[in-house]
């Protein structure tokens, strides 16, 4: 099989499309042949050296799958061959081929394309997760989206509008602020050019917001627990001003690091606030959690709640050119690598 492998780190030359051999399911196990797997900012970060979690270099990475079961290892009664089914991993999705437990095999519904079934497991699980199970989302609630034009922007948006009555500020560039509305955002704010904080205050009557979704970091999560009325809840689930050219840049690391701000369990109980954080990688213990969360999205998918906005998909021998529209923020909804 193919695979796009990290030889290096630096920027998107460094990935390299190689051939190595299938991998073999074990008891329990069952092999997908990949049809569509996903793109996440954690493989950028990767890339660049700047995710802790990382395998070793050379390496191949990507959370996300979906395809068709072509084998399946001793003990193994569903999926069958020939089931399409989606995956979450943890690495080695950038491959033509990928082996996971039987029971992380997910059928899909027979309306869904491969591409939506790659679109869906990260960033709507993320989304779920941080809305629902942390954020406690209700309904009249006040909810503001970093990157709202991205993955997970996207799947929150059309979360949101499943509970009656929530108002949802989204930050991203002004080209993108008609699929925002379209998407569900009440009001879409230019981050470019205008105090996303002044303008959500402005917005509220100087309240603020319910439920921040921030994947920034630095400065940008003291900016969005000033906004949180009480009983609010800033949710933290990535650190992409890390990230702000293709090759990793310890100055820029050095002054993200030390923004970021150091919340007390005093203080967050006078100011009547939470902190939390979500790192889907670090879930893949939970599977009760996440299948119960993954079962929820399916079911909303058939009900046409919400539906996997794709963005643009890229051969694995272009995974440079997807890497680059995904870190230069240019992408609106998924970013996908085809074998």
């Amino acid at each position: 099989m193919r695979a796009v492998f990290i030889t290096r780190r630096g920027g998107p030359e460094v990935l390299e499309v190689r051939e190595v051999p299938d991998p073999v399911p074990g008891p329990g196990q069952v092999r997908i042949d990949v049809r569509a797997a996903g793109l996440n900012f954690a493989d950028v970060m990767a890339r660049m050296g700047l995710y802790p979690d990382a395998p070793k270099i050379p390496a191949v990475v990507g959370f996300e799958v979906a395809g068709e079961v072509d084998a399946v290892g001793a003990g193994v009664t569903a999926p069958a061959p020939g089931a399409r089914v989606l995956a979450g991993v943890r690495f080695g999705g950038h491959a033509g081929k990928v082996v996971v437990p039987a029971d992380h095999a997910i059928p899909m519904p027979v309306e869904m394309t491969f591409e939506q079934g790659a679109a869906l497991s990260v960033n709507y699980l993320t989304a779920y997760h941080s809305l629902f199970r942390i954020g406690r989302l209700s309904r009249g609630q006040a909810v503001l989206v970093h990157r709202a034009a991205g993955g997970v922007g996207i799947a929150a948006l059309q979360l949101c509008r499943t509970v009656p009555g929530v108002t949802v500020f989204g930050t991203a560039s002004a080209a993108k602020h008609a699929v925002l509305r379209e998407e569900g955002c009440q009001h879409p704010i230019d981050y470019r050019n205008r105090d996303y904080e002044a303008e959500v205050r402005q917005l509220t009557g100087g309240r603020g917001v319910d439920l921040v979704l921030d994947a920034l970091g630095g400065a940008d999560w003291k900016k969005g627990y000033r906004l949180l009325r009480p009983g609010g809840m800033l949710v933290t689930y990535g650190f992409a001003n890390l990230a702000t050219g293709p090759r990793r840049s310890l100055l820029v690391a050095a002054r993200q690091l030390l923004s970021v701000p150091r919340f007390s369990p005093i203080t967050l109980m006078e100011d009547n606030r939470g902190v939390a954080g979500v790192n889907l990688g670090h879930l893949w213990d939970e599977p009760e959690m996440l299948k119960a969360h993954l079962e929820a999205l399916l079911g909303l998918f058939r009900e046409g709640k919400i539906r996997p906005r794709v963005d643009s998909t890229f051969r694995f021998e272009e995974a440079g050119r997807a890497h680059q529209r995904l870190q230069g923020r240019e992408s609106v909804g998924k970013v996908l690598l085809v074998p």
